[in-house]
């Protein structure tokens, strides 16, 4: 039980970072791209995890933990924003080598939008939740800012991948959040979110983690000359 999350991660890493050396998708050839998309990334949120753990807007379950670790924050879980972020961008990067279509392609501006305001909405009627309001203005930061002023053209291939990334999402953040476990890996205070779960994740979590991957893959695509699927 004191190595569940980080069996957690390392399931999440090990697959990916084999699969990087198969001769069609040679990701390893992204990796000065990738590593420090990661790394520049976890700096950010690996600073609001500590303050958010400091204050208790969430905390860490030490019955998974072993029990190492760097200021406030469990050894885990500081990989997770290492694990967790490599394997995303290795699947995307799937998807753009092996896919010859872009599915979203039409409905970028539709998706943007809908995201955009979805993010506005929720983070004013919810600005006394510190996990909703966090999460909610800084998705709606970035993704204005990428489509509006940076003017990509890769979003609609984002979209489709972190649409298929929900489903991994779904096992790593239920373990993580307590699907089968009698207690989970990582707590919530409900005062400091919507109170809104699917099973046992948090709704803010599905838009932390397109936070965290979005960040993650714009640093990456602005760091690589890899040609796009548009």
């Amino acid at each position: 039980m004191k190595s569940l999350y980080l069996l957690v991660n390392l399931g999440a890493f090990v697959v990916p970072f084999i699969f990087s050396f198969h001769p069609r998708l040679a990701f390893y050839k992204q990796w000065k791209a990738t590593w420090i998309a990661i790394l520049s990334s976890a700096l950010v949120f690996i600073a609001w995890d500590m303050v958010y753990t400091k204050i208790g807007v969430w905390g860490f379950n030490p019955k998974y933990l072993l029990g190492i670790y760097i200021y406030n924050l469990p050894i885990e879980e500081i990989l997770f924003f290492i694990c967790i972020p490599f394997s995303c961008l290795f699947t995307i990067h799937c998807f753009q080598v092996l896919l010859k279509r872009n599915y979203f392609e039409r409905f970028t501006d539709a998706i943007t939008i809908t995201f955009l305001v979805f993010f506005i909405v929720f983070g004013i009627n919810f600005y006394d939740k510190l996990y909703t309001f966090a999460t909610m203005f800084g998705a709606f930061g970035l993704l204005a800012f990428i489509r509006y002023q940076l003017r990509v053209t890769w979003l609609s291939h984002f979209y489709f991948s972190y649409a298929i990334l929900l489903i991994p999402f779904f096992i790593v953040n239920g373990i993580l959040t307590g699907t089968g476990l009698q207690e989970p890996v990582v707590w919530y205070n409900n005062s400091e979110n919507m109170g809104y779960r699917i099973l046992t994740i948090p709704f803010e979590d599905f838009f932390y983690g397109m936070f965290l991957i979005l960040l993650n893959y714009l640093i990456y695509r602005s760091l690589n000359q890899t040609k796009s699927v548009r």
